[in-house]
């Protein structure tokens, strides 16, 4: 921790700030025009920014407003795991008296969205659902994420890549929940590793994995990812058809199915077909009426279940922003289940932690598609033999299992 790095945190923060864009968007521009910082200084630097927008709200009370130096040295005191011995090389008598006031400050009496790092809009809508167990997920949610991966069953079993793994010294464990997944102990660069070079691992949260096998695809049916982006959970189905059948991937973004294309050619699927559409209207989807035995929609949303790893999105949505993106998912849904044909699954699901963007638009589906009906989850899970007990619907959360918070509902034509 030299003055210089840290001089670099805090050029880095004040970039970041304004919350104007994606942190890690702004956060490659800058390291971008830093070509000679190393890689344990870029570490550094991206681990102070994500911690200080962790905990904004908490930090900004002990630093009294945005000065980005002040927050990051608050940072580094409360979190970092610095003795004010480490600081004496970094400010004056005056700084280093500030921090100690820092160091011993008791939040304990702050108002608790201030205290739980969260906006007061975002604070009272969670409220009202989590209640008592609010602190519990808020600090989860604060929490750096897990490295979870996927085993290509195509190409390897569970077992097999975690005795690889080890014998090259990443350490892994299986995850809980998913037959497929495996949690990584520490960073290792998992993406120079021959296993991710040959698509026998992916990294995909634990979460969107239980996504793809509630979606419950089979061999040589034809399955649709409506909303596939970058495919994580399409390269998931595909193995899960074992290579057979047609799976679509359709997206509004040519950029995000451009990300595909590489993971695609190394997981060795052929059954793929990825599709550009303009939007939910498209005539492509429209040709494609009841086509379909199973439809995946991940919806885009605020991404609100995701904090652990975009820390910045609790800051930059807003009820308004909330408000639009309700307006899509449900126009998304309801063009995505006329793909289903009678007897067909669809699954509607977000990484949101809110009810307008899951519970809301389900029910107002449901009432408006009376071929549809909510089939419980619960017995889904059972039959794949995944012990993760759920009623109606799949709600995960970090405190209670351990990955990224997403919510799903799986609707039936009959």
């Amino acid at each position: 921790m030299t003055p210089g790095l840290v001089d670099a945190a805090a050029g880095a923060l004040a970039q970041l700030l304004p919350l104007t864009q994606p942190a890690d968007a702004a956060l490659s521009r800058f390291f971008s025009s830093r070509p000679k910082l190393g890689s344990r200084d870029r570490a550094f630097v991206a681990e102070a920014v994500f911690g200080v927008l962790r905990h904004l709200r908490s930090l900004e009370h002990l630093a009294a407003g945005r000065d980005a130096r002040r927050l990051l040295l608050a940072w580094l005191a409360r979190h970092g795991g610095h003795n004010l011995r480490e600081f004496e090389p970094l400010g004056d008598a005056e700084e280093l008296a500030w921090l100690r006031g820092v160091k011993a400050t008791d939040l304990t009496a702050l108002p608790a969205p201030v205290r739980l790092d969260l906006p007061d809009w975002l604070y009272t809508r969670l409220a009202e659902r989590y209640g008592d167990d609010l602190a519990a997920l808020a600090t989860a949610l604060n929490r750096p994420a897990p490295l979870d991966l996927r085993v290509n069953t195509l190409k390897a079993d569970r077992a097999a890549a975690m005795a690889r793994l080890a014998a090259d010294g990443i350490r892994v464990e299986p995850t809980p929940w998913s037959p497929w997944g495996l949690r990584v102990q520490g960073k290792p660069a998992i993406n120079r590793h021959p296993l991710f070079l040959d698509g026998t691992i992916e990294v995909q949260d634990e979460g969107s994995q239980l996504l793809a096998l509630i979606t419950g695809a089979r061999r040589g049916e034809r399955v649709c990812d409506f909303c596939a982006g970058a495919g994580g959970k399409t390269l998931a189905l595909g193995a899960m058809m074992k290579n057979t059948g047609r799976l679509y991937a359709f997206d509004v973004s040519e950029k995000r199915l451009a990300r595909l294309k590489p993971r695609l050619a190394r997981s060795g699927l052929s059954n793929v077909h990825p599709v550009h559409i303009s939007g939910e209207t498209d005539a492509r989807v429209k040709r494609l009426s009841a086509k379909f035995d199973r439809v995946l929609v991940d919806a885009p949303c605020s991404g609100l279940g995701t904090l652990r790893r975009n820390p910045d999105l609790k800051w930059r949505q807003t009820p308004q922003t909330v408000a639009e993106l309700t307006a899509k998912q449900a126009a998304i849904l309801t063009a995505a289940a006329g793909l289903v044909k009678p007897g067909g699954r669809l699954v509607y699901a977000t990484c949101s932690l809110l009810p307008e963007e899951n519970e809301a638009i389900v029910a107002a589906f449901l009432d408006a598609h009376f071929e549809y009906r909510l089939q419980p989850v619960g017995p889904i899970l059972a039959s794949q033999h995944i012990d993760l007990a759920m009623a109606e619907v799949l709600r995960l959360d970090p405190a209670r299992h351990g990955t990224d918070a997403f919510y799903a509902a799986v609707l039936e034509r009959t």
